[in-house]
């Protein structure tokens, strides 16, 4: 590829969207992803996984959703939505590439890959936020018998029929795994919190809602947030998840942590106690679990619903754009390096369609400047042509 083009990385929503708001725009663009599919990430998640998003705000630049789609897409809708959209862009995606790293080139990036260099003016890294799963290195971890998976590994609750499970992690994932093994014949089911969430009810609205609270002070969205809990949820501080102190919009945007979108039935599940909320793990040993508050429990398997990492070091840890935690210092499309954009890296209601006007806002940056360059070109060739 010449300098003039971009390399996109990763094949999900939002480096799907950049390429094709750069090919609408007349950019050459290639995208790179080490997965054997379009939407890998989305492919391996559990069997009952639903967007918390409503398909109205989970649309991506010129993208709709096949006619009979629910309300909030299923996982096997959002490939087929994904490969759709690929297809209808006729998007250039190289499968099976692996980006081990990118580098400053004397004219642009070089991105290194496992089928060789590849050198472009601008590159676009969007793998996503939840890119690599992430288990807590809890003391005797490695003694525990029983199973321990990650949530990006648990499929239905099939394997855990008859069984006493403990799930770790109260977010979105967690709840909902747990209230699919307690719904699918899971002998016991445990949800270890370390930290009450805040959580929401799933809503058709709900993400038009939180994007307009987001524009208000933090504080006063929490308030609002906190009145409607208080209607839809109640108070569940009896059962072990009381309301936090810190409010939904004051955490999201001093942590980046997003609050737990839930359906009614899971609260319902908590209330019978078929999900029963137990304290932080601070522990393992061969047969048992060890938690913050010194009880003992011995589960027979333990699902990590404990979040994910950028998984970004190995990449472009080099060029000092990422910040302690990992995360890209600039997130929304626009430059964090002369050439280099990162998307999808923002954990806000409707992400979806959000990183598709963080593509729209970068394509058109990188479209202007490939114009200079052509036109800078151009003109030096004419001038040349009529000095000779």
């Amino acid at each position: 590829m010449s300098n003039g083009g971009t390399v996109v990385i990763g094949a999900g929503p939002a480096g799907l969207a950049s390429a094709a708001e750069l090919r609408r725009r007349g950019v050459p663009v290639v995208v790179l992803d080490q997965a054997d599919a379009i939407g890998s990430s989305w492919r391996g998640r559990y069997d009952r996984l639903r967007l918390n998003t409503s398909r109205w705000f989970a649309k991506l630049p010129g993208g709709r959703y096949a006619r009979g789609t629910g309300t909030f897409p299923s996982r096997d809708e959002m490939v087929a939505y994904l490969e759709s959209y690929a297809e209808r862009y006729q998007l250039d995606v190289r499968l099976r590439t692996r980006v081990e790293r990118i580098d400053r080139g004397a004219d642009g990036w070089t991105v290194r890959t496992s089928g060789g260099d590849v050198a472009a003016a601008h590159v676009i890294v969007a793998g996503g936020y939840d890119h690599t799963p992430f288990i807590p290195d809890w003391p005797g971890r490695g003694r525990f018998e029983g199973p321990l998976l990650h949530a990006a590994q648990y499929r239905n609750p099939d394997p855990f029929r008859d069984a006493d499970v403990l799930v770790v992690g109260p977010g979105c994932s967690g709840m909902e795994i747990a209230y699919d093994l307690a719904e699918g014949g899971a002998r016991k089911v445990r949800l270890a919190v370390r930290t009450p969430p805040n959580m929401l009810v799933r809503s058709p609205m709900g993400p038009g809602i939180a994007l307009t609270l987001l524009r208000m002070r933090p504080d006063r969205a929490d308030r609002i947030v906190n009145f409607a809990r208080s209607k839809e949820i109640g108070d569940l501080s009896e059962y072990g998840l009381p309301v936090p102190e810190e409010g939904v919009f004051t955490r999201l945007r001093r942590l980046g942590v997003a609050p737990a979108i839930i359906d009614k039935h899971v609260i319902q599940a908590i209330k019978d106690r078929r999900i029963e909320i137990v304290a932080g793990v601070e522990s393992l040993d061969e047969t048992g679990v060890q938690l913050s508050d010194g009880t003992r429990i011995e589960p027979e398997a333990v699902v990590a619903a404990t979040g994910y990492r950028c998984g970004l070091e190995p990449m472009v840890g080099h060029l000092d754009v990422l910040d302690p935690d990992g995360v890209p210092r600039v997130v929304d499309g626009v430059e964090v390096a002369p050439g280099l954009r990162f998307i999808g890296y923002m954990p806000i209601p409707a992400q979806l369609r959000h990183s598709g006007r963080m593509a729209r806002r970068a394509a058109k940056a990188i479209a202007g400047d490939v114009r200079a360059r052509t036109g800078a070109a151009s003109g030096g060739q004419i001038a040349a042509v009529g000095a000779s």
